[in-house]
Parts: C-alpha cells; structure tokens; sequence
C-alpha cells in the first residue's frame, strides 16, 4: 500500500491535470502554483531533489505570472458594433458557451439595440446587447464575458466606470431576466435584486 508521501505526489499530480483544464488563466496559474508546491514538498519527502527543483521553478515561475496578472493595470475601452461579419464570428464562436449562462431567445440583431463590445487590453473579451423597454429602463439581453476574462472586471468597468453611458442615453434602471444559476448569483454580485416587472420575475439595478 503506498506510503502518505506517494499520496501526496498523487495529490499533486491531480491539481496540476485540474489546473490545466481551467478556461481562466487566473484560476490555472494559481491552481498550478498550489500543485507545484505540494510537488515540491514531495520530491522533498522522497530525496529526489530534481524534481523539487523543477518545481521550485515552475512555483517561480506561476510567481512571477500572478504577480505580472494583478499588477497591470488593464485598458478597457467599449466599442459600439457596427461590423455585423465580425459579430456573427464572435457569436459563432461562444454562443454554445453563453448559452450556459443566458437564455439566447431574442433576435440580437435587429435595428435599434444598445450593442457594445468591451475591449480589454484591445482584446474583445465581452458583449453587452440591450433594448430599450420604456423611457429610462433598458432590458439587458445579453451581458457576456469570454471564459479567459472572467473575474469581473469587465462588468465593474460596465457597471461602475462608464455607467455614463446609459445614463447619458436617459437609462437610469437596468433590468433583465434570470438566466442560468451562475447568471443569476453573477448578477447578484454586480447588484441586481429581484423584482417583478409586467408580471415576470427580473433582476433590477439603478444606477
């Protein structure tokens, strides 16, 4: 039967695989980290010093990568969407995925939509589609972030940074309605609280 040691390289092992499956680049590196550690400490416990080397040196470098992640700071910028090729890609692309967290039952391409890319440090990292349903309430239909960005930035810059955007198009309450469970406690998170609205459940938000 193995030793407590040996379960400890299998526990090393499996966070490393779990690591290396994560679409977030934050959550890979940190998992990767907390699995080369514990590798470390296992190649320790056995005397083979190669392998604490190596990843003394894959801990650096997860290290320096975190570090570089939560120093920068990032440029976001939003960009109204007026080139219909490129935002039929970008939906072919990650529209099984958004699936996973809103309903896709309206028609995003019509005339007349509030329809913004958001840019991150010039990468198109999320999509935001909204219709205006009275004077100063805009109805949310999509609010997207790509899996390697989600760690809520974006909808901080949304939500908080360039809230003047609606504000200034004469939207003082924004309302959508309940998607997926993790939809739900995302929008929770960002602010919204439940509400009924034309007889529907809706999470709301004024800004």
């Amino acid at each position: 039967m193995p030793g407590w040691y040996e379960w400890v390289g299998y526990a090393a092992s499996l966070i490393v695989l779990i690591s290396l499956i994560m679409s977030s680049v934050k959550r890979l590196r940190w998992i990767n980290l907390t699995g080369s550690i514990i590798f470390a400490v296992y190649g320790l416990l056995i005397k083979s010093y190669p392998v604490a080397i190596m990843n003394l040196g894959i801990v650096i470098v997860n290290t320096y990568y975190l570090f570089q992640i939560y120093s920068k700071k990032d440029l976001f910028e939003l960009i109204p969407i007026k080139n219909d090729e490129y935002f039929n890609h970008f939906m072919n692309v990650y529209r099984k995925d958004m699936s996973q967290f809103i309903n896709l039952e309206h028609d995003i391409t019509q005339e007349g939509l509030v329809k913004f890319f958001v840019s991150r440090n010039t990468v198109p990292a999320g999509l935001f589609i909204g219709r205006k349903v009275e004077d100063h309430k805009l109805e949310i239909w999509v609010d997207y972030t790509t899996p390697a960005y989600r760690d809520f930035k974006i909808a901080e810059y949304i939500y908080t940074n360039k809230k003047d955007v609606f504000i200034s198009q004469g939207f003082t309450t924004l309302l959508t309605k309940p998607g997926k469970e993790k939809h739900n406690r995302y929008l929770e998170k960002m602010g919204f609280e439940t509400t009924t609205y034309l007889d529907e459940q809706y999470f709301i938000k004024e800004i």
